[in-house]
């Protein structure tokens, strides 16, 4: 029994783990280090080239919920995630290269993987999975685009990152929401002319132009956002207020210089287990390097800010998976083969990962003659699986793990944890009933 996995991104390796660990003999081709996207920098496997962040991790939330249905399924992603966490309040934060050598070292000594570093050209024979990512270019793309009719495409933006030391934190504070999970961030306030002011220089800043693969087929420099990762130049230009709303909203955060919450307020999280790096949350980004440097440096406690790396965008692309796959992930017209991750158009690093043990059980499966599975709909994974299958879903775009698309409950809970924690018990009892009936 072999299976071929194309891509060692956060689907690939998931993909190939999963399958490898109910004894099939994969093979995992990679092209890296010999050749690297426009996106990617380290020579390891499943890189995070967006925030370092992979959210929640709490239960009683969709993303903790996502990540304990992994954890369940024998996730290789999770576990090198909590060995490589660094301090993130309330979320679960990597040292991307740690975390990139640790899933590269496991995917390597594992027996029954064999990697090939080369390019892929074409959709192999027999039972794969391709996992590609949202950046898949070249004779891939055109093999996936004519199995696959097409692509449609979206565009994902990365925040900059600042180090500890240039930040003035006689002006910026330590703290986490509501105190939640100790001083894990970097706050910088805003009064409310400091925030008009910023907000004047950010709506009226240079964007930098799109690269020609960023392009997409029209060869213009429009593009369409996804709103899971707006550029910050983007929301802000949707109203004054607009960014108060979402990436600099200052709820629960007591400015210890006035006993309040500011008006507005930046939050840095740290990027590395030595806190040296910090990067500027949901301050996602298309704006010129010098721009960024420039208005970026008008946030309070940033005015002598060292940039490591500015952000930047790049263009994702997604298969129209509701007319073209099944709920475990495989395609309709081929059913031994699978695709998994971003180019599934699941959103997110967790989501990705996710998506990738599916793809990777089900090819098992499909090789030893037994029936696939889809998790049961009360389950997040299985709410996603669903969702990206749909043919009922128009206007196909990206999602994420989140509550919105699992079933309502029957009765009715006051207050949203409390809602959420019956939630998340739901899902894992039908977790684990689904697999007593059908097992793992």
């Amino acid at each position: 029994m072999e299976l071929t996995v194309i891509g060692a991104g956060f689907a690939g390796c998931e993909a190939a783990w999963a399958a490898a660990e109910r004894g099939v003999r994969v093979t995992l081709k990679e092209m890296k280090p010999k050749k690297f996207s426009p996106a990617h920098k380290l020579d390891f496997f499943c890189e995070p080239v967006c925030s370092n962040s992979f959210k929640a991790a709490r239960i009683n939330s969709a993303a903790g919920l996502l990540k304990e249905e992994m954890r369940r399924l024998g996730s290789l992603t999770v576990p090198c995630a909590e060995k490589t966490a660094v301090p993130a309040g309330g979320a679960l934060a990597v040292d991307r290269e740690k975390f990139s050598a640790l899933v590269t070292e496991k995917i390597k000594s594992h027996p029954n993987i064999t990697v090939e570093e080369c390019e892929t050209e074409n959709i192999p024979e027999g039972i794969a999975v391709i996992a590609t990512g949202p950046l898949t270019a070249g004779k891939m793309a055109e093999s996936i685009s004519k199995i696959c009719g097409g692509y449609l495409s979206f565009y994902d933006a990365a925040a900059p990152i600042v180090t500890a030391d240039s930040v003035d934190m006689g002006i910026a504070f330590a703290a986490a929401r509501y105190g939640k999970g100790g001083d894990d961030y970097i706050n910088c306030p805003f009064t409310k002319e400091e925030y008009q002011a910023f907000h004047r220089e950010l709506v009226n800043a240079e964007s930098a132009p799109l690269h020609e693969f960023d392009r997409g087929n029209s060869g213009r420099d429009d593009f369409t956002v996804y709103e899971g990762c707006m550029p910050i130049e983007v929301l802000a230009k949707r109203g004054e207020d607009a960014a108060r709303y979402g990436a600099m909203k200052p709820v629960g955060l007591d400015d210890p210089r006035t006993g309040r919450w500011p008006y507005a307020a930046v939050q840095l999280r740290r990027e590395n287990n030595e806190g040296s790096l910090y990067n500027i949350v949901g301050f996602q980004t298309n704006l010129k390097f010098g721009e960024q440097k420039r208005v970026f440096s008008m946030i309070p406690g940033l005015a002598n800010a060292e940039f490591v790396r500015y952000g930047v965008m790049h263009r994702n692309s997604f298969i129209d998976s509701p007319k073209l796959l099944s709920g475990d992930f495989s395609m309709k017209s081929r059913p031994g083969l699978f695709f998994a991750g971003q180019i599934t158009g699941v959103e997110g690093y967790m989501e990705s990962a996710a998506s990738g043990i599916m793809a990777g059980i089900n090819a098992a499966r499909r090789l030893q003659n037994m029936d696939t599975l889809i998790l049961p709909r009360e389950c997040m994974i299985g709410a996603l699986a669903r969702y990206i299958s749909d043919e009922t879903v128009e206007n196909f775009q990206p999602m994420g793990a989140n509550i919105g698309i699992l079933p309502e409950l029957p009765e009715r809970v006051k207050g949203k944890q409390e809602r959420y924690q019956v939630i998340a018990e739901r899902a894992l009892k039908a977790f684990e009933e689904y697999f007593k009936r059908f097992g793992n």
